[in-house]
């Protein structure tokens, strides 16, 4: 065999293996798959006079580590990118070797190595336009896509989508993300994401590898990532690495920036309904760094004054507050070359209130007066601290421990006091819920041969839920009437361990195996789960390549979400002996080519399979009985199937990309439907992006972005009958259908028959924004304008459709928009 390409032949007989692989691992034989797994980590080269070259590459400006950065070797043809710390390992045999070091944006560097020994060397890389710098693209800072292991994978930079228009001027992460092929935002001006037919939950939101259990801000408009504090974001849909596990439709993998090391520098911007800062800099240079990002709206600084003018003493008052803010903080210290201790942390509360104040007047004077305080706060709180060691060329450790904790609560206090009395009567209404985790963990990165890359690790999460606590007090006087339902903590232990290999055969052939094994265990309830993964990459020629993967996940955690808006009241709990854990399989299958003028094209197919989905039984929700949560719910299978097309321009001053996503969601739950399957609420037949941003000169440029989708699945009746006095048998008859949630039935008499579920959809989703950017370079920074609109052609795209009741009988489908064109502006400043 030729050592530096495979023949067709090769190429076949290794996909043959790859599939005898895939069918074993879809008969869940652990074992089968493990032994695989070892045989192919087994594997080894003949032993040669091999020396290693490692460090770290960086950037020169600032001293942060650079993810992704490139480290090559031309004669060989070998290379390798950092890892998310910027570690590298370079192993070759003995001689003297021309090293390119190279990142987007920033001047790549040659370096002249006489490789007789094992070496360490960081590398600073400048500042520069000598690579094509992307203004904004899903991009990969090494190779292009075609030329990757991995698939359904995206990696994103916030300095990449400065260009683009968002909604409000706030710069989200998240909005990116909903722009890519297999992603939907849900409802209008959401931050949810629905990946490949899974729900909100079903996604594994790191920061800085903790887990975020709400990311919502402005319930839902807004998103918890504040673009000021990320350094990048890596999107998972399918072909699930190993080392990843606990969810099962997605990774969003956000790093936090580290600190500048060199000298002080930060940013500060203002927009329609918020005002946020940046600062970092070096608390002993070159060894010590902070950075802190802080954001707050100021909505409720601006309309308090003006309800409180507008308020008028007589009949009634009222006065509403909201307000979020959050804060990031991070902290690095490098003990030695090698060896490095992180400190980071995120704080976020978002909090309304409503004060209402009722005066009934009889007879001309005031006999009674009543006044309601509710108030709504939820928000999140985690910690990491991480503990990176070099322990040898070839081996790289990270020891982390973390706290994560998310907390909603709900109150409402009335008041009502009749005059001349000194009793006033009082009522206390609350609801409560929490998750806290807390995590030790320990990673390995080995690179024994530039044609293997070993993850290894383990880890242990003790998670704490406090299911909804709802609790009454009644106080009249001196008498108080007391009354709670539910409390209580469940203690939850969770355990993984995990290998992966990255692994090249030949010049032409990758192949990523892996195995997760997870267990959970809760009061005396234990599961354990064995997933394996696989990934391989054909490449076809130097222009394009074929992918397949397969990946299995287990979810031992649940998110019970009451219909409606999808407010936070939404509750997370543990699998139980009673309720099992979700999982699901999905595979994948991919083409990649790469095509003239900077242009990827990326063809994706996949079929997931989903398990043991939790939703509310119809009728119920959290505020809904005195019952357990466990009665609330009912367990269903879910299917979702599709094809995603993304053609996409990285290089010059026009750039972005198209995607198209075709596919299929559906569920299939006891109880409802009659058993059969039914569409998914968020099944949508074609998803279309459009992004693209043009770089004028340095101080201006534009961004547009268009999206059209398939209107959400909803449910009406099919039949209507008029009740008939004494008719029992159309009662029993609408019991046996389904009741639609849009239908009042306290006005409506009439009886309604539902013959299938969600078989009705809103109105096409389409909108288009516009941005435009001016930049001017200061004496002691640069400052930005932004100007934008949101829904450029005030395309009136449905939030929600109810049936109304007429007067003569009939009903009447009433849609309810939410967001018009709205123009936006942002200033921003950079020292």
């Amino acid at each position: 065999m030729n050592k530096k390409e495979l023949s067709t032949q090769s190429i076949i007989r290794i996909a043959f293996s790859s599939s005898k692989l895939l069918h074993s691992l879809q008969k869940k034989n652990a074992q089968i798959g493990l032994l695989l797994l070892c045989a192919l980590l087994s594997s080894s080269l003949i032993a040669q006079e091999n020396y290693t070259l490692s460090g770290y590459v960086k950037e020169a400006e600032s001293g942060e580590t650079l993810i992704g950065a490139t480290v090559y070797e031309k004669t060989n043809g070998t290379g390798i990118t950092t890892n998310i710390y910027g570690f590298y390992s370079l192993t070759l045999p003995k001689g003297t070797y021309e090293i390119t070091y190279s990142y987007v944006g920033l001047q790549p560097m040659i370096k002249t190595i006489d490789l007789v020994k094992n070496i360490e060397l960081d590398v600073e890389l400048i500042n520069g336009q000598t690579l094509d710098e992307v203004v904004v693209t899903a991009e990969s800072s090494g190779p292009s896509r075609h030329q990757e292991n991995r698939m359904s994978t995206t990696k994103l930079s916030m300095s990449k989508v400065e260009a683009l228009p968002v909604l409000m001027g706030e710069r989200d992460v998240i909005k990116i993300v909903q722009l890519l092929p297999g992603v939907q935002s849900g409802s209008e001006g959401s931050s949810g994401l629905y990946v490949r037919g899974g729900g909100p939950d079903q996604n594994l939101l790191l920061l800085d590898g903790v887990p975020i259990y709400n990311a919502n801000h402005l319930f839902g408009f807004m998103s918890v990532f504040n673009g000021d504090a990320i350094k990048s974001a890596e999107v998972i849909k399918g072909g699930f690495p190993a080392r990843y596990g606990g969810r099962l439709s997605s990774v969003l993998d956000i790093r936090m920036k580290e600190g500048n090391l060199k000298k002080i520098q930060g940013s500060a911007s203002v927009g329609l309904i918020s005002g946020k800062f940046n600062l970092e800099g070096p608390i002993i240079k070159d060894k010590t760094s902070f950075n802190i990002s802080g954001r707050r709206t100021w909505i409720d600084l601006l309309t308090t004054p003006i309800q409180k003018q507008r308020i008028k003493k007589g009949k009634q008052e009222g006065l509403t507050k909201y307000h979020f803010y959050d804060l990031n903080i991070k902290v690095n210290h490098q003990f030695a070359p090698g060896n490095r201790l992180y400190l980071s942390g995120y704080l976020g509360d978002d909090k309304m209130s409503m004060l209402t104040k009722n005066v009934d007047t009889s007879q001309d004077e005031a006999t009674r007066v009543s006044s309601e305080d509710a108030s709504l706060k939820w928000g999140n709180k985690i910690f990491a601290l991480r503990w990176n060691k070099q322990l040898n060329p070839k081996l790289f450790s990270n020891t982390t421990l973390t706290y994560s904790q998310y907390k909603f609560n709900l109150g409402i206090k009335s008041k009502e006091n009749e005059l001349n009395t000194e009793n006033p009567v009082t009522y206390d209404l609350g609801s409560f819920s929490e998750i806290t985790d807390y995590t030790a963990k320990v990673d390995f990165d080995y690179i024994p041969t530039n044609n293997h890359y070993i993850r290894f690790g383990a880890g242990v999460i003790y998670h704490q839920f406090k299911p909804t606590v709802i609790s009454e007090k009644i106080t009249e006087g001196s008498t108080n009437v007391n009354n709670t339902q539910g409390g209580g903590i469940i203690k939850g232990n969770e355990y993984y361990g995990y290998i992966e290999d990255d692994m090249a055969i030949g010049a032409r052939v990758k192949i990523n195996p892996g195995l997760h094994f997870a267990a959970f265990s809760v009061n005396t309830t234990n599961y354990t789960s064995f997933q394996p993964r696989v990934a391989a990459s054909f490449l076809l020629n130097d222009k394009s390549s074929i992918k397949v993967s397969y990946s299995k996940m287990n979810q031992f955690i649940h998110l019970l979400s009451s219909p409606g808006l999808g407010l936070p009241t939404d509750l997370w709990v543990p699998s139980t002996k009673r309720v099992k854990p979700e999982s699901a399989e999905q595979y994948g299958i991919a083409y990649t080519r790469s095509l003239p003028f900077g242009l990827e094209m990326n063809v994706e197919g996949f079929y997931k399979t989903m398990s043991n989905l939790l939703e509310y039984k119809d009728g119920i929700s959290v505020f809904g009985s005195s019952q357990n949560w466990q009665d609330k719910v009912v367990a269903g299978k879910g299917t979702s199937y599709g094809a995603e097309f993304l053609l996409e321009k990285k290089q010059g001053n026009t750039t972005g990309w198209i995607g198209y996503t075709l596919s299929w969601s559906n569920r299939t739950v006891p109880g409802l439907n009659f058993g059969k399957a039914f569409p998914y609420k968020y099944d949508r037949r074609h998803d279309i992006s459009a992004v693209i941003t043009h770089k004028f000169s340095e101080r201006i440029d534009i961004g547009a972005v268009w999206v059209y989708g398939t209107g959400l699945a909803y449910t009406l009746p099919t039949q209507v009958y008029q009740p008939l006095p004494e008719a029992d048998i159309f009662q029993d008859f609408e019991e046996e259908g389904e009741e639609g949630e849009e239908e009042n039935e306290n006005t409506d008499p009439n009886i309604k028959y539902i013959g299938s579920r969600n078989n009705q959809r809103v109105p096409a989703y389409h909108r288009l924004d516009l941005s435009v950017n001016l930049h001017k370079e200061l004496k002691w920074g640069e400052r930005s304008w932004s100007f934008g609109v949101y829904n450029a052609y005030n395309r009136k795209n449905p939030f929600s459709v109810s049936a109304l009741r007429q007067a003569n009988g009939t009903t009447k489908l009433q849609q309810t928009s939410l967001i018009p064109v709205l123009p936006y502006f942002s200033y921003h400043l950079k020292f």
